[in-house]
């Protein structure tokens, strides 16, 4: 698909049943980020639930500040302000949940809107038939000690055309279109996802990760591969994925150096590049 309606504050809100998520919006036919954007007003005191939307990017970036790729009118661009931890659960296990949570937020939504399931690889990578479709980036700002505001952001592919993806993309990226006769309605989209998020932010609030976790267990599509683990520090793991812990690492059995010796020990991972690895 190369057609998309163009993205709209009143047909997103016509939709949009959050009691805090979207209120209030921002629409920008252009931005550098709408992760940088929902940054800077994050600093500047903005309510949860702000929400940054672009119709294009020109400098958008996802983990590690890689390029994301950005065409105007086809995809979906977001990000959302989120205060308010409370003290049902610890700092750290809020931190590590929030990006794990927020891609699972984004499968619902395609399922719904679309009808597409998608996977995830984690932590927050979208698959569609192991091509990324999607991505979630999620910043943190500490303007009071024990209750930080973050900003989620989603990169999504959603009306471009398979031809559309610059060349070194076209093998490994995919587009929610891909499997619909028309094209999908962004703005229904985000209304569907910030809904989505709200739940499962709520969620983690008031009952914590339990269920979260077994249903992203669910759509990890990480789980059960062999895969490739690349620390900040360069070091390499190769390994079994095998299961995601109650805080959200994913736990690792590397390989064992010799046939016969014992298995070795899981290895908690929980920040670091993960690839999955041909069988």
């Amino acid at each position: 698909m190369s057609f998309s309606a163009p993205l709209s504050i009143d047909a997103i809100h016509s939709t949009l049943e959050t009691t805090a998520l979207g209120h209030p919006l921002y629409l920008y036919q252009e931005l550098p980020s709408t992760n940088r954007e929902a940054y800077t007003l994050a600093q500047n005191g903005a309510a949860h639930g702000t929400v940054v939307l672009a119709e294009s990017q020109s400098a958008g970036y996802g983990r590690h500040g890689r390029p994301w790729f950005s065409p105007p009118g086809l995809n979906l661009y977001c990000s959302t302000i989120v205060r308010g931890m409370r003290s049902t659960i610890s700092l750290a296990h809020w931190l590590s949940w929030i990006p794990l949570i927020s891609a699972l937020a984004a499968v619902e939504a395609a399922q719904q809107v679309a009808v597409v399931s998608l996977a995830l690889k984690w932590p927050n990578d979208l698959l569609l038939s192991q091509r990324k479709v999607g991505g979630i980036l999620c910043e943190s700002l500490f303007l009071t000690p024990n209750d930080p505001a973050i900003v989620i952001g989603i990169g999504l592919n959603v009306n471009v055309a398979p031809d559309a993806f610059p060349e070194d993309l076209r093998s490994i990226a995919a587009s929610l279109s891909e499997t619909s006769q028309e094209s999908i309605d962004r703005n229904r989209f985000v209304a569907q996802f910030l809904l989505e998020l709200e739940h499962c932010l709520d969620e983690l609030r008031s009952q914590g990760s339990t269920r979260l976790r077994h249903a992203y267990i669910t759509r990890c599509a990480t789980l059960g591969r062999r895969v490739q683990v690349q620390f900040a520090n360069q070091e390499q793991v190769t390994g079994l994925a095998e299961d995601i812990s109650v805080d959200g690492a994913l736990q690792i059995r590397p390989l064992s150096p010799h046939p016969r010796s014992q298995p070795m020990p899981l290895l908690d991972v929980r920040a670091a590049d993960v690839m999955h690895l041909r069988e």
